[in-house]
């Protein structure tokens, strides 16, 4: 799969993010408003081609730009599958005094998220606020027990988070996975966590994410922003590092045939402090088997 490689801006004013209207959609006739968004030229770092796009679009420079997340995503809904990754910042312009220069965009807008929630916005910048905003949310969203009729509505939709872990006490060693899975809302649809046997670190987180993976196809959801602690395997599922280990190479295409089968999906490296559910899991697999190898 080919992959699109972009940089955005989120450009701030207090509480409200600067969007422009395109000159023309991708369908006809159908103007859609979208973060500053554009190509690296070769050459350019990343942080180059941002404050440059910034400047080419809006006639003001970028007085700051900060790396805010890198993530990847696939919609088949309106595209032919082709992967996307965006390298995200945010940016703060030197004033608000925006020119609109470029022919490829009709006039500007600064909307707070309840105003550009109502907005058309692409397909592409969709996606990146939906992503962004949800790690920003995840530290406030305190994960509930519901009750089977809440439980049953809730996985009822098509949308939800989940955090995936791995873990090996030896590595390599004894090992299991485990998950949590969460609404929009920060509502607990659904946790586990399998024993694995004897295995590394590395395979187990990967394990981890295909069970997560499996329980979203199960539950039938359909849009999933996938977390997890592992740099290592949220680099290499965004494509940033290239699966180069002969033990994850079968997991790793049993993974990306099973992302087949969602139509909209990204990763998100989180710290541990944020992955503590799943982990927990993880660790309350290891501790049984612990306790059953010792009987």
């Amino acid at each position: 799969m080919k992959q699109r490689i972009r940089v955005t801006a989120i450009c701030k004013r207090g509480n409200e993010v600067l969007f422009l209207k395109r000159a023309g959609g991708r369908v006809e006739g159908l103007s859609n408003f979208e973060l500053p968004t554009g190509k690296i030229v070769f050459g350019e770092q990343p942080d180059e081609a941002m404050a440059r796009i910034v400047y080419e679009y809006t006639g003001v420079q970028a007085a700051s730009l900060k790396l805010s997340d890198v993530v990847t995503f696939t919609d088949l809904r309106n595209s032919s599958g082709q992967g996307n990754l965006y390298v995200v910042y945010e940016v703060q312009l030197q004033n608000e005094d925006v020119k609109i220069t470029s022919e490829r965009y009709l006039s500007y807008l600064w909307a707070s998220s309840e105003k550009y929630a109502e907005l058309e916005l692409d397909e592409a910048s969709n996606m990146v606020l939906r992503i962004t905003n949800s790690k920003l949310e995840q530290g406030t969203l305190a994960g509930r027990e519901l009750g089977e009729a809440d439980k049953n509505e809730t996985a009822a939709q098509d949308s939800a988070i989940i955090y995936t872990d791995g873990g090996s006490r030896g590595n390599p060693g004894p090992s299991s996975l485990g998950y949590y899975i969460i609404d929009k809302n920060g509502r607990e649809i659904k946790r586990g966590g399998e024993f694995l046997g004897f295995s590394s670190s590395r395979l187990a987180e990967y394990y981890g994410l295909k069970e997560g993976i499996e329980q979203a196809i199960e539950l039938g959801l359909k849009h999933v922003d996938f977390r997890s602690d592992s740099l290592m395997l949220v680099n290499q599922m965004n494509g940033i590092y290239k699966v180069k280990n002969a033990d994850l190479m079968q997991v790793h295409n049993d993974v990306l045939k099973l992302l087949e089968k969602l139509d909209s999906y990204s990763f998100m490296h989180v710290p541990r402090s944020q992955n503590v559910e799943a982990d927990a899991e993880v660790n309350k697999i290891l501790d049984m088997e612990t306790r059953r190898a010792t009987y």
